[in-house]
């Protein structure tokens, strides 16, 4: 609508509007069958059956009306509603009991059957029927062509007119679903966690594969290749060639052990933040200074977000900054876990050119934390995290 009226008129927009707003048929037709049923059956008949119908057509009725949506809004609307944690109708009833978003899809289809639906259908017939209705004038048998010409020029204004009003309610209406029915910012939270917590599951249950079972198999071939040497001449070519496969078993080994520790450190697990942090800034090349301070353990959530903020500001620190020293602070600040990576480099990070920045904000947005970075030309470059945690 902000575009030259010309142009919105020859869009498809007046057209996609309609079509949305067309869309509540549906309800029109809910809507004449209650009244129909109160007519013939008594109003207790219909509002007992009105109200069985609202809860049973609610939760589809509000996915149509999140997938009509599109015909005048580019971005799609999420589903709010989480899978039942288990398979069967009474989880998923359950499940769909205890969800805000149930309640605000039964009141908003009672709201669309009963009064929505009548503003939609009406400005559609409106738009359709009385500029023809207009139009048609001079071939009224009750008037002339030339009385029926101001008519016609009638018909022909509310034309734009109706496109207008149908591009501004259907926007209007729109924007009423988006706001009841999609996603709110906390169930965005919620779902992003719980794929965070499934993605961490996942790279656990892989840490545990890789430390059980490939890593016990490389220990017990080096252990054999080392004792089958003691049983070769040394400097026999078979010695020399066994010693190769040794030291090459011990380097498979070392990074079997790296990349767990890159999949999940078992330091964290096993001694919580802090340990972590001192690990992995005694890997970094360059040389870390580290002043954590935590009271006890944090939430398995936080303390995985955390450490790999630390672990990925301490590589982009080896990798780009050409510093001569870091550091790493953390502490309970008012039930906020404030957590600082700098470093005396040359600076100019930018979350934006591939540093695995923008990365981070979303790993630390899942626990409702912020991530900001001061990183001028000419450095320091410091990177603090702030995540809310509840003190039990």
């Amino acid at each position: 609508m902000t575009r030259r009226p010309s142009a919105f008129l020859r869009s498809s927009w007046p057209w996609r509007s309609l079509a949305y707003l067309a869309g509540s048929a549906v309800h029109a037709v809910a809507a004449c069958v209650l009244i129909y049923a109160a007519y013939a059956y008594g109003v207790g008949v219909a509002t007992l059956a009105g109200l069985l119908a609202v809860a049973a057509l609610a939760l589809p009725s509000a996915a149509f009306e999140r997938w009509r949506l599109r015909l005048v809004d580019r971005v799609p609307a999420g589903d709010p509603h989480v899978p039942p944690p288990r398979p069967g109708p009474r989880a998923w009833l359950t499940t769909r009991l205890r969800e805000q978003a149930t309640w605000r899809e039964l009141g908003f289809t009672v709201v669309a059957v009963f009064a929505m639906c009548w503003m939609d259908v009406g400005l559609v017939a409106s738009a359709l029927w009385l500029p023809l209705l207009l139009m048609s004038g001079p071939f009224q048998p009750s008037m002339t062509a030339l009385e029926g010409l101001p008519l016609v020029a009638a018909g022909l204004l509310l034309l734009p007119l109706f496109a207008y009003l149908a591009a501004a309610w259907a926007g209007s209406r729109a924007l009423i679903v988006r706001a009841v029915l999609a996603p709110g910012d906390a169930e965005i939270i919620r779902s992003r966690a719980r794929l965070v917590d499934a993605f961490e599951a996942e790279r656990r249950r892989i840490e545990r594969d890789l430390h059980d079972g490939a890593q016990q198999r490389l220990v017990s071939l080096s252990m054999k290749l080392g004792l089958a040497r003691l049983d070769l001449p040394p400097g026999s070519p078979a010695e020399a060639q066994l010693a190769e496969a040794h030291e090459e078993a011990k380097r498979a080994l070392a990074e079997l052990r790296e990349l767990i520790r890159g999949v999940h450190p078992q330091v964290l697990t096993d001694r919580g933040l802090g340990a972590a942090v001192h690990d992995v800034a005694g890997r970094s090349p360059v040389p870390v200074d580290v002043d954590v301070s935590l009271p006890g353990r944090l939430p398995p959530s936080i303390e995985v977000a955390a450490y790999y903020v630390v672990s990925e500001a301490l590589a982009n620190v080896a990798k780009h900054s050409r510093a001569r020293r870091g550091f790493v602070r953390g502490r309970l600040h008012d039930g906020t876990l404030v957590l600082e990576v700098g470093d005396d480099g040359v600076g100019g990070a930018d979350a934006s050119a591939g540093s695995g920045l923008a990365g981070l904000a979303d790993r630390v947005a899942v626990t409702d934390g912020v991530l900001t970075l001061s990183s001028p030309a000419g450095g320091p470059t410091v990177l603090r995290v702030e995540i809310p945690y509840d003190i039990p």
